[in-house]
């Protein structure tokens, strides 16, 4: 009988195995990335067609510029002109004036829009009011309809002679010129709020019906009413739905165009340059100066940019003192 001695070395040297658990993991790793590559590749390849493209094209066209040698009457060519478009754009005293007039239509209109959505939608979620869902049918109806249709219409009611809305205050002895020079800002708020304010509240509904009925219950229990159960039991839930409805309500807010572009058939208060879509539609189509619609197009899309990335650092952090107590 023979034995064989092991070295020292090889005795004590432990022996390793890889775990059946972790060897099976592997595989299965694999089968998850390649699903999720597989579920990911359709919003890739659009986020890259409607999006990347377009913008990387802005911003190569807003370097070139055509200009036609020889006071004018040379054939026309395309030259390079680096920031020269950013330039114009940026003393531009129409374009920052539309700018901030479309400021001052966020800071009108996106308070009133959340703040109606979320009433409309506590309101709805208290139970006092009755047919409910024939009540978010009626208020949803208007999103149905195209913002140009909804332009018409409240076009049709803000032209004096044929409103039926002035006649009838001028019966009353009110005169009111809803296009005024006051009063063609509003105007505009309105047409968007009666477009988006059922939208924006079914998002806050369905962010409501998702809150705890214990929680609910319990704030009755300790003696809260309902407007104090709303204000601040629901509504502090529902936290994270108002800073996604206020984003995406500034995100189209600065690309007012539809509104004012139909009033101005109407009236000399809005001109061609009313608001940066306006003005990069009158660069583009009316002076075809594309360089200069192109750098308007990127600047707007940075300023759109930054106030979105300032909103979300904002409410990151607001909401890091509650996430770090609990």
């Amino acid at each position: 009988m023979t034995t064989t001695a092991q070295s020292p070395a090889t005795a004590s040297k432990p022996r390793t195995t890889v775990p059946a658990k972790a060897s099976a993991s592997a595989p299965a790793r694999r089968q998850e990335l390649g699903a999720c590559a597989v579920l990911m590749t359709p919003f890739f390849l659009l986020l890259t067609t409607v999006f990347l493209i377009p913008v990387a094209t802005a911003a190569w066209l807003s370097f070139f510029s055509d200009d036609q040698p020889g006071l004018g009457f040379g054939p026309e060519r395309t030259v390079f002109v680096g920031l020269r478009s950013y330039t114009a754009v940026l003393t531009d005293p129409t374009f920052l004036g539309g700018l901030g007039l479309v400021v001052l239509y966020c800071l009108i209109y996106i308070p009133l829009m959340v703040i109606g959505a979320l009433a409309l939608a506590l309101l709805l979620d208290s139970g006092v009011v009755r047919l409910r869902s024939w009540a978010q049918l009626g208020l949803f109806l208007p999103h149905a309809v195209p913002g140009i249709i909804a332009a018409i219409i409240w076009l049709y009611l803000y032209t004096p002679g044929i409103s039926p809305v002035i006649e009838l205050l001028g019966k009353a002895d009110i005169t009111i010129d809803f296009l005024g020079v006051h009063t063609v800002l509003p105007s505009i708020v309105n047409i968007a709020l009666w477009s988006n304010l059922g939208y924006n509240m079914v998002v806050f509904y369905a962010a409501l019906q998702a809150v705890p009925r214990e929680v609910v219950e319990a704030s009755v229990v300790d003696g809260a009413g309902p407007v104090r159960t709303a204000l601040q039991v629901k509504t502090p839930l529902v936290r994270s739905s108002i800073v996604m409805v206020a984003m995406f309500t500034l995100i189209w807010a600065l690309q007012l165009f539809t509104e004012p572009m139909l009033l101005s058939q109407s009236t000399p208060m809005i001109n061609s340059r009313f608001s940066p879509s306006m003005y990069i539609f009158d660069a583009a189509f009316t002076r075809n100066n594309y360089g200069l619609a192109a750098a308007a197009s990127v600047v707007l899309l940075l300023c759109t940019i930054a106030l979105s990335y300032g909103i979300t650092r904002w409410t990151n952090r607001a909401n890091a003192p509650e996430e770090a107590s609990r």
